[in-house]
């Protein structure tokens, strides 16, 4: 976790920004019990687990949650969601982290990461939906080649589509992204 600092090194507006995010006052209910990072199938990739991660939010330290893998790490599967006994939605959380770090141009040192969470952001935002071969290929088509063979197994599952897929009505999750792009 983050080293011992003393008072002055922390940053306690960090917190108070997160808390003022809808959902980010949640992490006030978190009793540290570890549920959500024994439930994530991602957190042995983590530098920090999700319980820690919540913790440092809540303490200030700034500059360790936002250069912190684990927040593009995050698939939100909503494992941590589902399984929590204090009801906090995990998984919200960590996008209003992510969301803070692109605003402050922190990244972790391997681009992938982001460009995959932007890739993604765009499909949404274009077609309403995800379309999963499109994203992987707009962030970065030599890492999207040396995943092939997870993509054909995906593939083989029904889980992965090479079809263009679009809602009936992409202009209202526009207006909606419009909305949360303002706030």
């Amino acid at each position: 976790m983050g080293k011992v600092k003393f008072e002055s090194e922390v940053d306690r507006s960090f917190t108070e920004e997160i808390l003022s995010e809808p959902g980010g006052e949640a992490i006030l209910k978190c009793i540290q019990c570890g549920t959500c990072s024994s439930t994530c199938p991602l957190s042995h990739f983590m530098d920090y687990t999700p319980r820690q991660i919540i913790y440092m939010v809540r303490e200030g330290f700034k500059k360790e949650v936002l250069s912190s893998r684990t927040l593009w790490i995050c698939a939100s599967c909503f494992s941590c969601v589902v399984q929590c006994p204090s009801g906090i939605k995990i998984a919200d959380v960590m996008h209003i982290i992510k969301r803070k770090a692109m605003a402050e141009g922190v990244y972790p040192k391997d681009e992938f990461l982001p460009k995959l969470y932007k890739s993604f952001y765009e499909s949404v935002k274009a077609s309403g939906r995800i379309n999963e071969t499109n994203v992987v290929r707009k962030a970065s088509l030599g890492k999207a080649l040396g995943m092939l063979g997870l993509g054909l197994k995906l593939r083989g599952k029904g889980r992965l589509s090479l079809a263009e897929e679009s809602v009936k009505d992409v202009s209202q999750v526009r207006k909606l992204i419009e909305e949360a792009e303002k706030a």
